[in-house]
């Protein structure tokens, strides 16, 4: 069973995948605006179903306030069709991202796939030996999901955490911004590849901050990046 959470101001929708996802086995909470969405986050749910256009604080606010301390994946609700707004979701750390109005077959299909792919990578980070990788003055705690430099943590996304891991487990092997998104957004997402190539704008950007001599993750262009075994 799965705890899901869902925020969105539209009752007979809420009531609807409330009665759907409880059929299926899982625990439902749900909240009617972004703030009641922010508190119960704070019980880290195992997925959160999220809309955006919502008033008072959107989706894309709520997504801010939470994304740092809550790891589920986040999928996204939307009447917005853009491309625009899909990779603004994306790189606020969102894993998916579903145009209103939707076939509800799909919507739960997604819900499971997300929830089947946070287990995989729990699981392989569980079963992993080599719990702990050091890069120089780097630490990668691969239980913790938490990287430091010098013995400091270093303010992560759930996202960036996840391409640094990928990367760093496969040190010196160059991977294409198709295989990262693919890796880490899944198949199935709705999105592309550029929105890894801003990922990694702000992760050098973080690194820099901390060890700007270092260079953890090259690009080697016209392929892709490498984590370089420092």
């Amino acid at each position: 069973m799965s705890r899901i959470l869902i925020i969105d101001d539209e009752k007979d929708l809420v009531m609807l995948l409330e009665d759907e996802l409880q059929a299926r086995g899982h625990e439902v909470w749900a909240a009617y605006d972004g703030q009641a969405g922010i508190e119960l986050a704070k019980k880290q749910p195992d997925l959160i179903i999220l809309d955006i256009m919502m008033p008072g604080a959107n989706g894309f606010d709520v997504c801010r306030a939470i994304r740092d301390d809550v790891l589920c994946p986040i999928i996204f609700l939307s009447a917005k069709q853009s491309e625009t707004d899909r990779i603004k979701g994306l790189n606020l750390g969102g894993d998916d991202y579903v145009v209103k109005p939707f076939g509800l077959r799909e919507l739960l299909a997604r819900i499971e796939a997300n929830l089947r792919r946070e287990k995989r990578a729990q699981y392989i980070n569980a079963e992993n030996r080599r719990t702990k990788l050091y890069f120089g003055s780097l630490n990668l705690d691969l239980k913790e999901r938490a990287v430091k430099i010098d013995g400091k943590p270093l303010a992560l996304t759930r996202r960036e955490y996840d391409i640094i891991e990928l990367l760093a487990l496969h040190a010196g092997q160059v991977f294409s911004r198709e295989h990262i998104y693919e890796k880490i957004w899944g198949y199935d997402a709705e999105g592309d590849s550029a929105t890894v190539v801003e990922h990694i704008k702000k992760i050098r950007a973080k690194f820099a901050a901390v060890t700007p001599s270092v260079e953890y993750i090259s690009t080697v262009w016209g392929i892709g990046y490498r984590w370089n075994r420092i």
